[in-house]
């Protein structure tokens, strides 16, 4: 009886065995798409929401993602890749 449990139990051992060896390789990949610049954001005083009229969308360092409304970049943020259009930070300028 027990040896009928045998290839089950091998395959399962087998799959979550790759399942928790993957899981390490799942969240580098999650942090390398999403980049940001932590240090260049607290420096410049980022945030999410706009002041007033100011904001990423309107600003001539903003570099813009695939439409209007997805993240992008900014020039004064290397390697961020998570600005939001409607985000207003202290070296906002006008386009």
């Amino acid at each position: 009886m027990e040896d009928q449990f045998k290839p089950a139990r091998r395959q399962f051992l087998k799959i979550g065995g790759a399942a928790i060896a993957m899981i390490p390789v799942a969240a580098l990949t999650g942090n390398a798409l999403a980049a940001t610049n932590a240090g260049m954001r607290a420096s410049m005083k980022y945030q999410d929401t706009p002041l007033g009229d100011k904001d990423c969308s309107n600003c001539i360092q903003f570099v813009p993602g695939k439409t209007p409304k997805d993240l992008g970049g900014c020039k004064l943020f290397p390697g961020d890749t998570e600005v939001s259009p409607k985000g207003y930070c202290a070296a906002w300028v006008k386009k």
